[in-house]
């Protein structure tokens, strides 16, 4: 007991130079979760905030009513998409490194949130992503060589060099744009989604944010509206236990889980291993059916872990223990499906190493393609009057004046 008032600050279990402590982890056993009725009512169902949705136990087996029963060629397809996102943020580390981009932001350790919840969703759901969503964008059909130049801000860039690195966004593939500003994307998905019921469609809107940014106020706006109109959306927390170089008790993970948040609105939640493709496929289809029969939105918390450091500019040795990541108790997403699929006699080791091979050659093949757009340091670059375009319908005289302005300074005039 507290003997009196005082300021209390959230601190992580382990520094660097300590062993890696997860203690703080409340995990559930794979297959022990009930799986309720999509028309369960929220308070019925509180305990899904709590535990952790899991179907593949720590020996790759799938059990439990979660399971969603997909194939090996489902699977294998599933597993071929994160590895490929994995091999692009390979590539793309690499670039920066070499100076030829200014910026990237890897999705190593979380790429099954993306993939599964692309497969789980329909086409004509609209997607409001945050930066690591890269494996979201490509299941939804960006081409590899489109992903890299955005990111190089070359004459193939998909805003003309107008938006930073890593902001991809993809109108056939109904991707909206990533925004700089945290936690935009979700009261923007809960406002297309009662677009979408006004209309009467069955589509529904997805969206996604890391822990950090559920301290942001749009956060909350965003499950207001969601909650008091029953907007057909699911809003997802990806729990990757660091924002930047803060863990995820700084924005009140330790309290209470992140899926509870939204529980005194009404809105149900659901804990799930993030790491788990199977699992997080399962409980993103439930939450999509229940949204399209006018269930309303629900809040997903994807418990996973950052592998990577948050950005290039990012150095994690400074904040965290050097090999937190290889402690993590749920493991890799990648290697935990490449397991399972090995187990059910779907895949091997060799399939696996000539595939990996295959998707780096495919990254490279794609990167060669890109250089002939132009790089940060090398050309074709831009033209800079593009700057001045596809704002106004006809450019006012002010602005006319100072695209002269700059053709003459180009020119040396």
């Amino acid at each position: 007991m507290i003997e009196k008032s005082r300021l209390q600050i959230p601190r992580p279990t382990a520094r660097p130079g300590d062993e890696p402590d997860f203690s703080y982890l409340e995990l559930s056993p794979a297959g022990s979760i009930d799986k309720p009725a999509i028309g369960s009512r929220t308070r019925d169902i509180e305990y899904l905030s709590s535990g952790l949705v899991r179907v593949l136990d720590d020996d790759h087996t799938a059990k439990g009513p979660w399971d969603p029963g997909l194939d090996a060629t489902q699977q294998q397809i599933a597993l071929r998409w994160m590895m490929l996102t994995r091999a692009l943020d390979d590539r793309m580390w690499q670039i920066q490194r070499q100076g030829r981009n200014s910026f990237y932001m890897q999705s190593r350790g979380e790429e099954a949130v993306s993939i599964a919840q692309g497969m789980a969703l329909r086409s004509g759901d609209m997607c409001f992503p945050s930066y690591r969503n890269q494996g979201l964008y490509l299941y939804r059909g960006v081409k590899l060589v489109d992903m890299i130049c955005q990111c190089l801000s070359n004459t193939r860039h998909m805003c003309k060099g107008r938006q930073l690195p890593i902001m991809y966004h993809s109108k056939a593939g109904n991707v909206f744009s990533i925004s700089g500003n945290l936690a935009t994307q979700f009261p923007q998905a809960v406002g297309w989604a009662m677009a979408s019921a006004i209309k009467g469609e069955d589509h529904i809107a997805a969206s996604w944010i890391g822990d950090g940014s559920t301290a942001e106020a749009d956060f909350h706006h965003a499950l207001t509206f969601a909650a008091v109109y029953q907007a057909p959306v699911i809003l997802n927390v990806v729990n990757n236990q660091w924002a930047i170089s803060t863990f995820q008790g700084t924005a009140g993970g330790g309290r209470r889980a992140f899926a509870a948040r939204g529980l005194g609105l009404g809105i149900p939640g659901i804990r799930v291993d993030g790491n788990d493709l199977l699992a997080v496929y399962a409980v993103t289809l439930w939450a999509a059916d229940r949204a399209r029969r006018g269930g309303g939105p629900t809040l997903i918390e994807h418990v996973t872990y950052r592998g990577g450091a948050h950005s290039t500019s990012d150095d994690p040795s400074k904040y965290r223990p050097k090999d937190e990541w290889e402690a993590f108790p749920l493991g890799d997403p990648v290697e935990r499906l490449k397991q399972h699929l090995i187990l059910e006699g779907h895949w091997s080791e060799e399939k696996h190493a000539k595939l990996e091979e295959q998707l780096k050659a495919d990254v490279h093949a794609a990167w060669k393609e890109a250089q002939k757009h132009g790089t940060m340091t090398e050309g074709p670059f831009l033209n800079p009057e593009s700057m001045f375009e596809d704002v106004y319908a006809e450019m006012p005289a002010h602005l006319e004046s100072q695209r002269r302005r700059m053709l003459e300074i180009l020119s040396g005039e």
